[in-house]
Protein backbone atom coordinates (compact mmCIF):
# COMPACT_ATOMS: atom_id res chain seq x y z
CA UNK A 1 0.00 0.00 0.00
CA UNK A 2 1.28 3.47 -0.89
CA UNK A 3 2.36 5.92 1.52
CA UNK A 4 0.57 8.97 1.73
CA UNK A 5 2.45 12.36 1.89
CA UNK A 6 1.43 14.73 4.73
CA UNK A 7 1.59 18.61 4.00
CA UNK A 8 5.38 18.99 5.41
CA UNK A 9 6.73 16.52 3.06
CA UNK A 10 4.75 17.40 0.24
CA UNK A 11 5.91 20.98 0.75
CA UNK A 12 9.78 20.24 0.69
CA UNK A 13 9.05 17.87 -2.37
CA UNK A 14 7.58 20.26 -4.76
CA UNK A 15 10.22 23.34 -3.44
CA UNK A 16 13.05 20.98 -5.01
CA UNK A 17 11.43 19.94 -8.00
CA UNK A 18 11.12 23.46 -8.45
CA UNK A 19 14.53 24.16 -7.59
CA UNK A 20 15.47 21.36 -10.63
CA UNK A 21 13.10 23.07 -13.43
CA UNK A 22 14.64 27.06 -12.32
CA UNK A 23 18.34 25.21 -12.84
CA UNK A 24 17.42 23.68 -16.33
CA UNK A 25 18.93 25.63 -19.12
CA UNK A 26 15.86 27.32 -21.70
CA UNK A 27 14.67 24.35 -24.43
CA UNK A 28 14.09 25.85 -27.97
CA UNK A 29 10.10 25.67 -28.57
CA UNK A 30 11.38 24.25 -31.70
CA UNK A 31 10.97 20.52 -30.25
CA UNK A 32 7.83 21.48 -29.99
CA UNK A 33 7.09 22.83 -33.58
CA UNK A 34 5.84 19.77 -36.24
CA UNK A 35 7.38 19.64 -39.42
CA UNK A 36 5.89 21.71 -42.41
CA UNK A 37 4.94 19.79 -45.30
CA UNK A 38 4.94 21.59 -48.63
CA UNK A 39 3.34 21.35 -51.76
CA UNK A 40 4.22 19.60 -54.73
CA UNK A 41 5.72 22.13 -57.50
CA UNK A 42 3.38 23.47 -60.23
CA UNK A 43 5.81 23.47 -63.07
CA UNK A 44 2.97 25.14 -65.33
CA UNK A 45 3.17 28.26 -64.32
CA UNK A 46 5.74 31.36 -64.71
CA UNK A 47 6.92 32.93 -67.73
CA UNK A 48 9.53 32.13 -70.93
CA UNK A 49 12.76 32.80 -69.98
CA UNK A 50 13.93 35.57 -71.84
CA UNK A 51 10.93 37.49 -70.16
CA UNK A 52 12.34 36.42 -66.51
CA UNK A 53 15.46 37.72 -67.30
CA UNK A 54 14.30 40.85 -68.36
CA UNK A 55 12.22 41.00 -65.03
CA UNK A 56 15.10 40.04 -62.70
CA UNK A 57 16.02 42.61 -60.42
CA UNK A 58 17.39 43.05 -56.67
CA UNK A 59 15.11 44.89 -54.07
CA UNK A 60 15.63 45.74 -50.62
CA UNK A 61 12.28 46.70 -50.03
CA UNK A 62 9.70 44.64 -48.49
CA UNK A 63 6.16 44.24 -47.14
CA UNK A 64 5.77 42.14 -43.88
CA UNK A 65 3.12 40.21 -45.80
CA UNK A 66 3.88 36.37 -45.18
CA UNK A 67 4.15 34.36 -48.12
CA UNK A 68 1.62 31.35 -48.86
CA UNK A 69 2.66 27.96 -48.24
CA UNK A 70 2.06 27.59 -52.55
CA UNK A 71 4.37 30.57 -53.28
CA UNK A 72 7.24 29.10 -50.29
CA UNK A 73 6.79 25.58 -52.06
CA UNK A 74 7.29 26.72 -55.40
CA UNK A 75 10.13 28.79 -54.70
CA UNK A 76 12.23 26.30 -52.61
CA UNK A 77 11.22 23.62 -55.64
CA UNK A 78 12.70 26.23 -57.84
CA UNK A 79 15.84 26.89 -55.76
CA UNK A 80 16.93 23.07 -54.94
CA UNK A 81 14.19 21.04 -55.40
CA UNK A 82 14.36 17.03 -56.92
CA UNK A 83 13.34 17.51 -60.67
CA UNK A 84 14.52 13.98 -61.44
CA UNK A 85 13.60 10.42 -60.52
CA UNK A 86 17.28 9.83 -59.48
CA UNK A 87 17.35 12.32 -56.92
CA UNK A 88 18.72 15.25 -58.71
CA UNK A 89 18.54 19.20 -58.57
CA UNK A 90 17.06 21.93 -60.09
CA UNK A 91 21.16 23.75 -59.56
CA UNK A 92 23.81 21.66 -60.23
CA UNK A 93 26.89 20.80 -57.57
CA UNK A 94 30.25 19.17 -58.26
CA UNK A 95 29.85 15.79 -58.15
CA UNK A 96 26.47 15.69 -57.38
CA UNK A 97 27.09 16.36 -54.06
CA UNK A 98 24.57 18.26 -52.71
CA UNK A 99 26.40 19.99 -50.03
CA UNK A 100 24.38 22.89 -49.98
CA UNK A 101 21.49 23.27 -47.04
CA UNK A 102 18.85 26.01 -47.15
CA UNK A 103 17.75 27.37 -43.72
CA UNK A 104 14.41 29.54 -44.09
CA UNK A 105 14.23 32.09 -41.54
CA UNK A 106 10.22 32.92 -41.06
CA UNK A 107 8.41 35.30 -38.82
CA UNK A 108 6.96 31.80 -36.69
CA UNK A 109 10.85 30.50 -36.90
CA UNK A 110 13.82 28.90 -38.73
CA UNK A 111 13.52 25.96 -40.84
CA UNK A 112 15.80 23.45 -43.13
CA UNK A 113 14.43 22.71 -46.33
CA UNK A 114 14.33 18.69 -46.93
CA UNK A 115 13.75 18.72 -50.34
CA UNK A 116 13.72 14.67 -50.30
CA UNK A 117 10.52 14.93 -48.58
CA UNK A 118 9.39 18.02 -49.46
CA UNK A 119 9.47 19.46 -45.91
CA UNK A 120 10.44 22.47 -44.07
CA UNK A 121 11.53 20.45 -40.49
CA UNK A 122 11.86 23.00 -37.59
CA UNK A 123 15.15 24.05 -35.72
CA UNK A 124 14.61 27.09 -34.06
CA UNK A 125 10.97 28.28 -33.19
CA UNK A 126 11.89 32.23 -32.98
CA UNK A 127 12.37 34.90 -35.16
CA UNK A 128 15.79 35.47 -36.48
CA UNK A 129 14.96 37.18 -39.31
CA UNK A 130 16.61 40.43 -38.20
CA UNK A 131 20.45 38.66 -37.28
CA UNK A 132 20.24 36.84 -40.96
CA UNK A 133 22.20 40.37 -42.31
CA UNK A 134 23.53 43.70 -41.20
CA UNK A 135 21.21 45.40 -43.32
CA UNK A 136 17.96 46.77 -41.67
CA UNK A 137 15.86 45.81 -44.14
CA UNK A 138 15.94 42.21 -43.47
CA UNK A 139 13.59 41.89 -40.37
CA UNK A 140 10.92 42.73 -42.64
CA UNK A 141 11.25 40.28 -45.72
CA UNK A 142 8.92 37.57 -45.20
CA UNK A 143 11.75 34.64 -45.84
CA UNK A 144 15.21 34.87 -45.45
CA UNK A 145 17.03 32.34 -46.71
CA UNK A 146 20.47 31.30 -45.48
CA UNK A 147 22.61 29.46 -47.85
CA UNK A 148 25.20 26.62 -45.54
CA UNK A 149 27.78 24.46 -46.70
CA UNK A 150 28.42 20.98 -45.67
CA UNK A 151 31.44 20.19 -46.34
CA UNK A 152 31.41 16.79 -44.49
CA UNK A 153 29.31 15.59 -47.90
CA UNK A 154 32.06 17.14 -49.93
CA UNK A 155 34.62 13.97 -49.69
CA UNK A 156 38.50 14.32 -50.29
CA UNK A 157 38.28 17.46 -52.66
CA UNK A 158 41.12 19.88 -51.72
CA UNK A 159 39.25 23.35 -49.34
CA UNK A 160 40.55 25.44 -52.02
CA UNK A 161 37.58 23.22 -54.28
CA UNK A 162 35.39 22.77 -51.36
CA UNK A 163 34.72 26.59 -51.48
CA UNK A 164 34.91 26.83 -55.15
CA UNK A 165 32.37 24.25 -55.49
CA UNK A 166 29.71 25.91 -52.45
CA UNK A 167 30.46 28.92 -53.72
CA UNK A 168 29.60 28.16 -57.24
CA UNK A 169 26.35 26.14 -55.99
CA UNK A 170 25.01 28.75 -53.66
CA UNK A 171 25.48 31.45 -56.93
CA UNK A 172 23.43 28.43 -58.67
CA UNK A 173 21.10 28.18 -56.05
CA UNK A 174 20.16 31.95 -55.72
CA UNK A 175 19.96 32.77 -59.26
CA UNK A 176 16.79 30.44 -59.05
CA UNK A 177 15.22 32.06 -56.51
CA UNK A 178 15.86 35.45 -58.73
CA UNK A 179 14.25 33.47 -61.56
CA UNK A 180 11.00 32.36 -59.34
CA UNK A 181 10.65 36.05 -57.99
CA UNK A 182 10.78 37.35 -61.17
CA UNK A 183 7.73 35.28 -62.34
CA UNK A 184 5.89 35.17 -59.74
CA UNK A 185 6.39 39.59 -58.60
CA UNK A 186 8.06 39.11 -55.39
CA UNK A 187 11.09 40.85 -54.03
CA UNK A 188 14.13 39.66 -53.33
CA UNK A 189 18.27 40.35 -52.73
CA UNK A 190 21.03 37.97 -52.73
CA UNK A 191 22.99 39.54 -49.23
CA UNK A 192 26.86 38.73 -48.02
CA UNK A 193 26.56 41.46 -45.29
CA UNK A 194 26.17 39.22 -42.30
CA UNK A 195 28.07 38.27 -39.15
CA UNK A 196 28.37 34.87 -40.12
CA UNK A 197 29.90 33.81 -36.59
CA UNK A 198 26.99 35.06 -34.51
CA UNK A 199 24.37 33.85 -37.10
CA UNK A 200 26.16 30.58 -37.38
CA UNK A 201 25.81 30.21 -32.99
CA UNK A 202 22.20 31.14 -33.14
CA UNK A 203 21.55 28.10 -35.64
CA UNK A 204 23.75 25.75 -34.18
CA UNK A 205 25.68 24.90 -37.00
CA UNK A 206 28.60 21.95 -36.84
CA UNK A 207 32.35 22.84 -36.90
CA UNK A 208 32.03 21.73 -40.53
CA UNK A 209 29.34 23.90 -41.80
CA UNK A 210 29.71 27.18 -42.95
CA UNK A 211 27.28 30.50 -44.02
CA UNK A 212 28.15 31.25 -47.68
CA UNK A 213 25.05 33.57 -48.47
CA UNK A 214 21.33 34.64 -47.63
CA UNK A 215 19.05 35.88 -49.91
CA UNK A 216 15.74 37.98 -48.71
CA UNK A 217 12.31 37.03 -50.11
CA UNK A 218 8.76 38.57 -50.11
CA UNK A 219 6.24 40.94 -51.64
CA UNK A 220 7.49 44.41 -52.92
CA UNK A 221 6.71 47.29 -50.33
CA UNK A 222 3.64 48.86 -50.73
CA UNK A 223 3.69 52.69 -51.69
CA UNK A 224 1.29 54.95 -50.42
Amino acid sequence: MEKKMNRREFLKVSAATGAILSMAPNISLAEAQKPIELLKPQTGSGNPIMQLLWKRISSREFSPEPLPLEVLSNMLWSAFGINRPDGKRTAPTARNRQEIDIYVATAKGLYLYDAKSNLLNPVLAEDIRGITGRQPFVKDAAVNLIYVVDYSKMGTATNEDKDLYSAAATGFISQNVYLYCASEGLATVVRALIDKSSLAGVMKLRPDQKIILAQSVGYPKKTS
